[in-house]
């Protein structure tokens, strides 16, 4: 019916009559909280060590990441997805797969300390290796993608022992999902769920990321194996066939600026979707509210609720402590 009979404003009048009607629901439970597990002791002897770039994140120690566990369990949030920082680093990346490294360590801690809070970890090699791309070198100083795959599916099964409850492999090599299930599967692992980095693009928004993980690459790029962000079919395409080789989830990153290509790849897939909110996302919002331009809550309340609304099952942000209490405000 047209005006005045269709008033579309009747809806909205009240607080109320919008919770009513709203499509789109942005819970705690949604969330996770990626935190940043140094193996030794950082140099100033502090427990956290604060990221510049990341006002509010910092590198922590085992017992500084196992109270931020017990802080996201006791807010809610679904888990906690690790990134280690090594004491040293490789051409292979060796202490990625280590059994006694920052993530294998902090994962059996945490699992220990909280209860019910999912504990996921970061597969890739970038943050071990000296050069810091996410894969082994040829002798032409490109990653060979298979040699990379092995030591992949190493540290996975790496992880799954030390009780990592799911494994997120983020390097974009081809077919380390189906590798990763099949030595999951042989090593006693098979019900180890996959969360795949599928769609994964070279995004200027990851600067403030390597600073925390210190894996800036030494020499070139990782356009070689990260998506183009121009490109929108290929990336269903990478989730399609993540989900063939056994992957659980799959995963958009970033989030912001590909809220289509979450919508493309969750109608596609049919499959629990993640959305990573990158760290170039979450110091964007920190430096306009810190400089009075926006309203920090009302900002980043919007933004998660944005990317439910584009078909994110799970949204993975640095944001998650601060969101889940003003969520919990509103109840």
């Amino acid at each position: 019916m047209a005006f005045p009979n269709t008033r579309m404003r009747r809806l909205r009048a009240t607080a109320p009559l919008r919770g009513l009607v709203r499509e789109t629901e942005l819970r705690a439970s949604q969330l996770v909280l990626p935190l940043f597990v140094a193996e030794t002791q950082p140099p100033s002897g502090r427990d956290r060590e604060p990221i510049e770039s990341m006002p509010g994140v910092a590198r922590l120690s085992l017992s500084a990441a196992v109270a931020e566990a017990q802080d996201a369990a006791a807010l809610g949030l679904a888990g906690v997805m690790l990134f280690g920082i090594p004491a040293e680093k490789d051409e292979q990346g060796s202490g990625a797969w280590d059994d006694e490294g920052a993530v294998q360590l902090a994962v059996r801690a945490i699992k220990q300390a909280v209860g019910g809070l999912l504990v996921m970890t970061d597969v890739c090699l970038c943050e071990y290796t000296s050069h810091g791309h996410c894969g082994v070198l040829r002798s032409d100083n490109t990653v060979d993608n298979d040699a990379s795959v092995e030591l992949l599916a190493r540290t996975a099964v790496s992880h799954a022992r030390a009780g990592a409850d799911l494994v997120a492999p983020s390097d974009m090599m081809d077919g380390r999902v189906g590798a990763i299930r099949e030595e999951l599967d042989g090593e006693g692992f098979a019900e180890t769920p996959i969360l795949a980095y599928s769609a994964k693009f070279a995004s200027a928004f990851y600067g403030p990321f390597r600073d925390a993980a210190d894996s800036t690459p030494a020499f070139g790029d990782r356009r070689g194996y990260q998506m183009d962000p121009a490109n929108g079919r290929e990336a269903v395409r990478e989730a399609l066939l993540d989900v063939q080789e056994g992957a659980d989830m799959v995963m958009v990153k970033p989030a912001l600026a590909y809220g289509d290509l979450i919508r493309a790849v969750a109608e596609a897939t049919k499959m629990p979707v993640a959305a990573y909110n990158v760290s170039g996302e979450y110091a964007m919002v920190k430096a306009a509210a810190a400089a009075g331009y926006v309203d920090e809550r009302a900002t980043v309340l919007e933004i998660l609720t944005s990317l439910r609304r584009a078909g994110a099952d799970t949204i993975i942000t640095y944001h998650a402590k601060d969101a889940a209490r003003w969520l919990a405000e509103q109840t």
